[in-house]
């Protein structure tokens, strides 16, 4: 039966039509295994996944291997960007029985979901041989499979709990600096060695902190080399070397969203024109490659095309004389740094930009016609479904690039985002953790999808004034706070209506996105500054405790965790504009307080006044949202900005470089 053909997820449309008779995940497929007394097979991957299609190619697609498969298993197939829970608790599982994980994923469970056996990437012989000993052991050994699924079980749940500690503070968070600085690459910019993924969350924590020489150099490197699209914009998913050269092609729409933010703030500190570039290239991708017609965000760009990784985007000397002529094409050769022994396979290069160009004009000129080029070839395939959680984050990075570069279609686009998440995501106050051509998936949002959207939000409002979207950044917070909770400080990833799995997931530590955790605590800091409310700011600093633990030893993995950190000590820096939005002086206030580098910076528009005041007729005036305009007013009939931290404000201010002045002091 083709039970996938109906999904929203195009990473199941792609095995729609394998011979293997795939369930998605769900309670039929459970019953299927307890009906037929037979374990589950739980491959669990996504759409750009390189060696998912590997697999898929030589064992899914395989009559022989889908045979096996058919007549021994329930197999079931999960998008892991629809069901980041089911994900979750199956990884942890693996990362402990093999201690590594990655994708495909390949889960052996009892019909309960238990895991007794678990891999990765299998290839097809080693894969066939696996499916018959499995079935052996589950039909000769059914007693020893079970105990085996139950104390995974009980292993998993016994060492589920986080550590936890104080908020920390400044001392915690120069530990972590030099925690970083004791893994950092100072010749080509990063942390670790090969592979090496954009560590965008530890470089806006840095970036917070001041340390501009590994920012610097990391967010240079990473735009000068392969990892980057010198073309057509936007940043693969990793480098498989340590220098940035050669990448693994795939595009994610979250890492392009978290580094647009990182070069926008680095261009706010300093970063130059190589900033302003990155950054401004990279919204325009984002818009020209990945909007949906809904306007909402795809969730990637496939490492392959025609087959074959990385093909739409290497080059050969050959191919630019053929498309630049003899001179052009020598000449970019030397630039992009394309050579007769090629960088990646088979003689091709992946292009660099190694030094700057030292004919503006010519380099412009060649650039739009290897793009025009390169569209004449066959695309990578997109995925083309939009999350919540991923177009949060894409929400927020376009609201301020926009803002800071004065890109008023950057903004748009923010907003057309945002529009929807609320109308197509958002069911009985709810939020959906997909859609598809505006239709809704059924999976219910986790963690990350209402803290990156209250983020995203929180974000557009400061930006544009709009209070609706604070007012759903807060419904959304509420759902957190209410929901998701684990009762210790900290937040689970699921809700405590979802779907039960064998584990409720809870990660204090951030993967490709932010932690949930930390994601959630950096919306509920900015609410907080924002309205006053206790309640958000006292949950959003509990849930930063485990920043405390991880803080010395482990900072890579709490980058986020650590900028929100950051930004709870220095306040945040709350900044109040008051006056008519259409107001040349409001709009140059407005700019400024927006162009502050300021570590975790909240910026309220609005009318202000509110109660402080009252009518002539002895009315009270109506109450103000949020409540950090409330009884800011006009000084002098002139509009005014208000520096505070905590509701405390400084002295209000009427012009940009007296409010710059305020926030540089």
């Amino acid at each position: 039966m083709n039970r996938l053909k109906d999904a929203t997820s195009p990473y199941l449309l792609q095995h729609a039509g394998n011979p293997v008779d795939w369930h998605p995940w769900g309670e039929e497929a459970f019953a299927e295994a307890r009906r037929r007394d037979v374990p589950l097979l739980i491959s669990v991957g996504y759409s750009a996944c390189h060696w998912c299609h590997v697999m898929a190619h030589e064992s899914f697609e395989d009559a022989e291997t889908a045979a096996l498969m058919n007549e021994h298993f329930v197999n079931i197939k999960v998008d892991r960007e629809e069901r980041p829970d089911v994900d979750a608790v199956y990884m942890t599982a693996t990362q402990a029985m093999i201690q590594q994980g990655g994708w495909p994923m390949t889960v052996f469970a009892t019909p309960e979901g238990h895991p007794f056996y678990c891999g990765t990437y299998f290839p097809r012989p080693h894969f066939r041989r696996l499916l018959t000993e499995v079935h052996r052991v589950w039909t000769g050994d059914r007693e020893a499979v079970l105990q085996q699924g139950a104390k995974v079980v009980e292993a998993l749940n016994t060492n589920a709990s986080l550590p936890n500690g104080p908020l920390p503070g400044d001392d915690t968070l120069r530990q972590a600096v030099d925690n970083l600085r004791g893994s950092f690459d100072p010749v080509h910019g990063g942390f670790g060695g090969a592979p090496k993924f954009p560590p965008s969350m530890v470089l806006e924590f840095l970036l917070r902190s001041g340390e501009r020489e590994m920012t610097g150099r990391t967010l240079d490197a990473m735009a000068r080399g392969g990892l980057y699209d010198q073309l057509g914009g936007g940043f693969a998913r990793y480098s498989v070397d340590a220098r940035w050269v050669v990448p693994h092609f795939e595009k994610m729409l979250y890492d392009n969203a978290l580094l647009l933010r990182v070069y926008t703030h680095w261009w706010k500190a300093g970063g130059g024109e190589q900033a302003r570039r990155v950054a401004l290239e990279t919204a325009d991708w984002l818009l020209s490659e990945m909007r949906t017609p809904e306007g909402g965000f795809a969730s990637a760009l496939d490492a392959d095309s025609e087959g074959v990784e990385g093909k739409f985007y290497v080059w050969t000397p050959g191919e630019l004389v053929e498309v630049l002529g003899e001179e052009d094409g020598r000449w970019a050769a030397e630039l992009f740094e394309v050579t007769d022994a090629g960088t990646f396979e088979h003689g091709a290069s992946v292009l660099q930009l190694l030094r700057d160009p030292d004919d503006q004009a010519r380099y412009a000129d060649v650039r739009a016609r290897l793009l025009a080029a390169r569209e004449r070839r066959v695309r990578p395939g997109r995925d083309d479904k939009v999350v919540a959680s991923w177009t949060g984050l894409a929400v927020a990075a376009l609201a301020e690039t926009g803002a800071v570069f004065e890109r008023p279609d950057l903004v748009a686009a923010a907003t057309a985002a945002a529009e929807l998440i609320a109308g197509t995501h958002m069911h009985d106050g709810r939020l959906l953790r997909t859609s598809r051509d505006g239709r809704a998936g059924t999976n219910a949002g986790v963690l990350d999808d209402y803290a990156n959207v209250a983020e995203g939000l929180i974000a557009l409002y400061g930006v544009t004034g709009e209070a609706r979207w604070l007012r759903l950044a807060g419904s959304l917070l509420d759902t957190v706070l209410d929901r998701f909770s684990d009762g210790s400080g900290g937040f689970y990833d699921t809700a405590d209506d979802a779907e039960r799995l064998f584990q409720r997931p809870q990660d204090a530590t951030d993967n490709a996105v932010p932690s949930g955790r930390y994601a959630a605590a950096g919306a509920l800091l900015s609410y907080g500054a924002l309205t006053g409310s206790t309640r958000h700011r006292e949950a959003a600093e509990a849930a930063l405790g485990t920043v405390s633990v991880l803080a010395a030893a482990h900072a890579r993995f709490a980058g986020w965790g650590l900028a929100v950190a950051r930004a709870a000590l220095s306040g945040p820096v709350e900044v109040a504009v008051v006056g008519p939005p259409d107001d040349a002086r409001t709009v140059a206030l407005h700019r400024e307080a927006l162009l502050a580098d300021v570590p975790g910076l909240v910026v309220a528009l609005g009318h202000g006044g509110g109660r402080s005041g009252a009518r002539g007729n002895g009315q009270a005036t109506e109450p103000v949202f949020p409540a950090l305009l409330e009884g800011r007013g006009l000084v002098d009939d002139a509009p005014a900005a208000y520096v505070c931290r905590n509701f405390t404000c400084r002295l209000p201010t009427t012009t940009p470089d007296s409010l710059r002045t305020q926030l540089t002091t």
